[in-house]
């Protein structure tokens, strides 16, 4: 595989994540995949933000440590990443500002001669940078054209003057590939939600999910959405499941903190058959933990959040093109079902950029049970596969009730116990009948050797990085994807020959670990991650030989 890393630093405020964009986007145009880590602290100014932008002839999802190119936007990037450096990274730098080895570009001077400010300042380093790996100035002109809307003239004039300043020094070839899509995992998702039917989508802001919620209010219109910010996570889902009553497909977004409000209305949810989908972005915990960065520490909580037993749905995407998907599935699972359904994911898929190929070769139909509403109409009538009919008002001539208490039938409350003994039962049916449609489902992704008898199991944000080692050094990858109801029979399946299981998850006590071990899947190697950073190839894939060697 021929690949490449580009590595821009500076601080908050310097427009880092803006900068490793457009260094994605020209490496795009070159037709590379590309694949872009964001770390941040949680400043609004000052800290040290950087952007690994990797480049490759084939589909990538990770990012590697050492980087053949670093932008430096002020002297501390330099020092804090040297350990990135090789002995041939390119450094392109600030030579106003910056005294080292390297690519001097005279940013400030180009700026003041020229009477712009120093947010253009970007604008300089990116010119250079594409001077040195010998990128056709045509090329830049194109990306700046389409995706720098901000004072394009300007800052295409920058960015030739930082051409002009710069030499070739590490020469990347012109592929014939056509560019692709960029997507972040989040935008990926919001898709994925409007692709499943999106009539409201209602969210409090919290890192890492709040670019859903940015992402749809900008695209409000052009999707056909009603998207609500409300005072409080409590608010959101209970103004969700009202509106879901009324008939509208219904998300909700939030992070663990924002979640743990919503658990009182996730029951509402599941007593009263109220669908909903959640949207839930880790973060490491407890509490405000880590905001800007990425766990995997949530999933019993959701496995188990909200008090008494009814049925969820909980899938995991690990790229972009799984979390369009099955956001599109989430949404057809929970109105099919009338149950709360989750996507699980956390801040490095969220917030990372990605090459996003065309997904209508992985998209999965599921079939809508089309029972329609008897009259007289009883919401929560007993049926063999325990879905009952959903209707909304206005229903002529019908009252549609929903309860929060045990009911009968027909929506009123009652404790007499055998009627709260066929709910109940009827809850567990519909559980059953979901498990059974989600084993014939792709619920279980196997790639790598697949007959090899060592395999590594990810699951969410670590599929790539478990994918690429696996294929490296011949063994199999199991990626379980949809985790409640847990695909146990279609795992096992995948598992089957398998003398050696190495689980790798970004936890400290392992939350897919307990899962695996109810299902009496043996785990032999635990390789846990919880400082809030992703794996990068070297990292783990030094753990995984020490282990199988």
């Amino acid at each position: 595989m021929q690949e490449f890393s580009v590595l821009v630093g500076g601080k908050a405020g310097d427009g880092i994540n803006t900068t490793g964009y457009v260094i994605a986007q020209l490496l795009n145009h070159m037709g590379y995949y590309v694949f872009m880590y964001y770390d941040y602290p949680s400043l609004i100014k000052g800290g040290h933000n950087f952007t690994i932008i990797r480049a490759a002839d084939e589909r990538i999802g990770t990012h590697r440590e050492n980087v053949d190119f670093i932008l430096a936007l002020n002297a501390e990037t330099l020092q804090i990443h040297k350990n990135r450096m090789k002995n041939d990274t390119v450094k392109i730098f600030n030579g106003d500002l910056v005294k080292s080895e390297g690519i001097s570009v005279p940013v400030s001077t180009i700026l003041k001669s020229n009477n712009f400010p120093d947010v253009m300042k970007n604008s300089a380093i990116v010119g250079a940078f594409a001077k040195a790996a010998e990128i056709p100035w045509e090329v830049v002109k194109e990306v700046f054209i389409l995706h720098e809307k901000k004072l394009t003239a300007e800052n295409l004039l920058v960015a030739e003057k930082g051409y002009e300043a710069s030499i070739i020094s590490f020469p990347i070839q012109r592929r014939n590939d056509e560019p692709r899509p960029l997507l972040t995992g989040n935008e990926a998702v919001s898709l994925g939600l409007v692709n499943g039917g999106l009539d409201m989508y209602i969210s409090y802001p919290m890192t890492p999910s709040s670019s859903v919620l940015h992402f749809l209010a900008e695209n409000e219109d052009n999707f056909g959405l009603k998207v609500f910010h409300p005072e409080s996570e409590i608010a959101v889902i209970l103004t969700a499941l009202g509106a879901s009553y009324a008939g509208n497909k219904v998300a909700v977004g939030t992070s663990g903190g924002g979640f743990c409000l919503m658990t009182e209305g996730l029951s509402l949810s599941g007593q009263a058959e109220i669908p909903v989908v959640i949207f839930m972005a880790q973060r490491p915990g407890p509490s405000t933990g880590l905001p800007t960065y990425s766990g995997q520490t949530d999933l019993k909580f959701i496995l188990n959040a909200g008090q008494g037993e009814f049925p969820r749905f909980i899938v995991a995407p690990g790229d972009p093109v799984e979390a369009y998907t099955w956001s599109k599935t989430a949404m057809d699972i929970a109105w099919k079902y009338q149950v709360p359904s989750f996507i699980l994911s956390d801040k490095s898929l969220g917030e990372s950029t990605y090459s996003f190929d065309n997904p209508v070769q992985s998209e999965i139909n599921i079939l809508s049970s089309d029972r329609q509403p008897e009259i007289p109409y009883n919401r929560y009538s007993e049926k063999n596969d325990g879905i009952s009919p959903m209707a909304h008002p206005p229903f002529k001539g019908e009252i549609i009730k929903v309860n929060s208490y045990s009911h009968t039938d027909e929506g009123i409350t009652t404790e007499d116990p055998e009627i709260v003994k066929r709910q109940v039962i009827k809850r567990e049916i519909k559980e059953k009948m979901l498990l059974e449609e989600i084993e014939n489902l792709p619920s279980v992704n196997l790639s790598g050797d697949k007959n090899a008898d060592t395999a590594l199991v990810s699951w969410g944000s670590n599929k790539w990085i478990c994918r690429e080692i696996a294929r490296r050094h011949n063994l199999r990858a199991v990626q379980p994807v949809v985790l409640n109801p847990f695909p146990e029979k279609s795992l096992k399946n995948a598992l089957k020959g398998v003398k050696k299981l190495i689980l790798v998850e970004d936890s400290k006590r392992g939350q897919l670990l307990d899962l695996l071990t109810l299902s009496h899947i043996n785990v032999d190697i635990n390789i846990q991650k919880f400082d809030g950073r992703p794996n990068s190839i070297p990292e783990l894939e030094e753990k995984i030989l020490k282990v199988i060697s």
